[in-house]
């Protein structure tokens, strides 16, 4: 741990604003479209994804520079389970799962981390990353086309989408130094700024948008019976 954070500090303050930056909207894109895919509030997600990781970072005090974002692994359970259940009984199930988390940390502290690859080794984690990352290519092609957007002309779309992966990928591969570091966020930029030329971006949601306010919270609802598939209580129930 003291080991981590000497490399943390000893790196000079821009380079770690830039990396930061760049984890910032890596964890971006999922925190929104995690929500917005399961019929989730994106302002409450922002809220829990920021105490949780001031929460993170203080008790593991700065060992792991990381930013705690939605989870792909439960688009498909929220969004049966909203569908079935409706958002209280989602939450509680969620809460569940978390609960059931810490319960693993327990163990994992108390065991160690071996216990896990033998429970789940990598024949077995493996395809379902895969299968996680394959479910959402659909998703990611109607957002490249322009069918996610329909304010969005199919053309435009597809050129915004270009640029933004073209400088990812010769930014990942030619470039140097800094740069070579921070592909994701060069990426963002450029198919940012390009969509600022083309006239996509409208930014009167934003000067609209009120300085300060609340997400929308909604209380969690406890069932056993109708907990979702996810839940750590069903896990250990069934």
């Amino acid at each position: 741990m003291t080991e981590t954070n000497s490399l943390v500090d000893d790196m000079p303050l821009g380079r770690q604003v830039l990396m930061g930056g760049q984890m910032l909207f890596v964890a971006f894109g999922a925190l929104v479209l995690v929500p917005i895919l399961t019929g989730l509030d994106p302002n409450v997600a922002f809220f829990t994804a920021g105490v949780g990781t001031l929460i993170f970072q203080l008790v593991t005090r700065r060992s792991v520079p990381i930013f705690l974002a939605s989870s792909f692994a439960f688009i498909a359970p929220i969004t049966f389970s909203v569908g079935q259940w409706g958002l209280p009984a989602t939450m509680g199930g969620l809460m569940a799962a978390g609960f059931f988390y810490v319960v693993l940390s327990l163990i994992v502290r108390v065991r160690g981390s071996g216990f896990l690859y033998r429970l789940f080794p990598p024949v077995v984690v493996g395809p379902v990353i895969m299968v996680i990352g394959l479910g959402l290519a659909p998703t990611a092609i109607s957002m490249a086309n322009g069918t996610a957007n329909p304010s969005i002309n199919e053309t435009t779309s597809i050129i915004l989408a270009g640029v933004s992966l073209l400088t990812t990928l010769l930014v990942s591969t030619v470039a140097g130094g800094i740069l070579k570091l921070i592909p994701i966020l060069c990426g963002v930029a450029a198919g940012y700024f390009t969509a600022v030329f083309m006239g996509v971006v409208d930014f009167t949601a934003m000067h609209e948008a009120a300085w300060i306010g609340m997400p929308n919270f909604s209380l969690p609802e406890y069932n056993i019976r109708h907990s979702p598939p996810y839940s750590g209580i069903n896990f250990l129930v069934r």
